[in-house]
């Protein structure tokens, strides 16, 4: 699950400057003048984060523009942080989804990436400003004017609306192609949990077949991020603080081995100096010095769960040149590069198919860490019987 927080708290304090909770009878009117199509979908009204059925309005399809009809969209953990405000920079009505999975149903004259009937994803974004450094190098996902898929201010004003609805609008640049290989229901979530764990293992170097890597927590992230080590060729060890998912890591995902984050001294110095890269995907508070001490000299932990706080302990990162760094979602270049490569290795997400009148319960589940691994509601087969 990219989070609870992901780069959603990252950035949460550029997000709220631009912001105006004031202004929703003004964005109204905006966006009638500009949004003249109408859609369908589920959102929040207020920071109860109940979904109900909610008729508002997308744009015309510009020159560059791709319209969808969303098949499916998965569940992040930052959905329920948004619906909840929890990071006080919620805008309601709010949309959520940013795991979208659809076909084209219309395109601009100019569009050259996509026709109709092709089938494509939408993820975390659907805009950047297209002219600094970060998106000159396909870097988007850097950008500091981002544009995300939901609860973010479009570059015409008005709010956007992300894919627990029926049709969607974006710029031909931020739309995935699907490869014909890889399922559309298992495949959504990769949009975001699969572009995090890819792009922190492939800017770390810990793609290269032959290394052992760990990976912490078994979630949304946990679990993506074991597939894609073990599609590298790694050797994968899981570290949860979760005895009971040990038979899921080995025989469910191909894990090679599973240790205890409250595992006894034995334990803990057996994997010692064993590990060339860890994928921490824990977004509680957690202790990483057990952490740190497994990774070899010049091994290094990627941080991509995003706790609140973290206590490091230096001396060994200074005494075995280790590096602790963090890593985003990727740009809208390696997060095509990722659906390929999950669709030439055969790597999915684990999810649950749920129709969206079902989306409350799948929230409260979630916050209680009820699901394996991901809930991905189907949007194509179930919405049309809510409106």
């Amino acid at each position: 699950m990219l989070i609870p927080y992901n780069f959603y708290r990252f950035l949460s304090s550029l997000l709220s400057t631009r912001r105006d909770n004031n202004n929703n009878n003004n964005n109204d009117i905006l966006e009638d003048a500009v949004h003249p199509v109408k859609a369908f979908g589920w959102a929040a009204r207020d920071s109860s984060g109940s979904l109900s059925p909610f008729k508002f309005l997308r744009r015309m399809t510009r020159e560059h523009d791709v319209k969808l009809k969303i098949l499916y969209c998965g569940i992040c953990h930052s959905d329920l942080h948004l619906l909840k405000n929890d990071l006080g920079i919620s805008t309601y009505p709010l949309v959520p989804g940013h795991e979208i999975v659809g076909v084209v149903t219309e395109v601009g004259s100019k569009v050259r990436k996509v026709k109709v009937g092709d089938k494509v994803g939408v993820g975390c974004m659907v805009g950047s400003c297209r002219k600094c450094d970060q998106c000159a190098n396909h870097l988007e996902n850097y950008c500091s004017q981002p544009v995300y898929t939901y609860n973010s201010k479009d570059t015409d004003g008005t709010m956007t609306y992300g894919g627990y609805s029926d049709i969607m609008v974006t710029d031909e640049h931020f739309i995935i192609r699907w490869p014909e290989k890889l399922p559309l229901d298992r495949g959504a979530p990769l949009l975001c949990a699969g572009t995090t764990t890819y792009s922190a293992m492939k800017y770390y170097g810990l793609d290269k077949p032959g290394l052992h890597i760990g990976v912490v927590g078994l979630g949304g992230l946990g679990h993506i991020a074991v597939k894609f080590a073990k599609a590298f060729g790694s050797k994968v060890t899981v570290i949860s603080s979760s005895p009971g998912k040990k038979k899921d890591a080995i025989e469910g995902l191909g894990a090679d081995g599973f240790i205890t984050s409250s595992g006894g001294a034995e334990e803990m110095k057996a994997v010692t100096g064993t590990m060339d890269g860890i994928i921490d995907t824990v977004a509680a508070v957690h202790p990483v010095k057990d952490l740190i001490n497994m990774l070899k000299p010049h091994g290094k932990m990627v941080v991509v769960g995003v706790p609140e706080k973290m206590e490091v302990p230096v001396f060994p990162l200074v005494a075995g040149r280790k590096t602790l760094g963090g890593s985003l979602i990727g740009g809208i270049k390696e997060t095509q590069e990722m659906i390929d490569f999950a669709a030439a290795h055969k790597v999915a997400a684990d999810v649950e198919i749920i129709p969206i009148g079902y989306v409350n319960q799948a929230m409260e589940r979630l916050q209680r860490g009820d699901v394996k691994y991901r809930f991905v509601i189907d949007v194509a087969n179930t919405l049309a019987k809510q409106e």
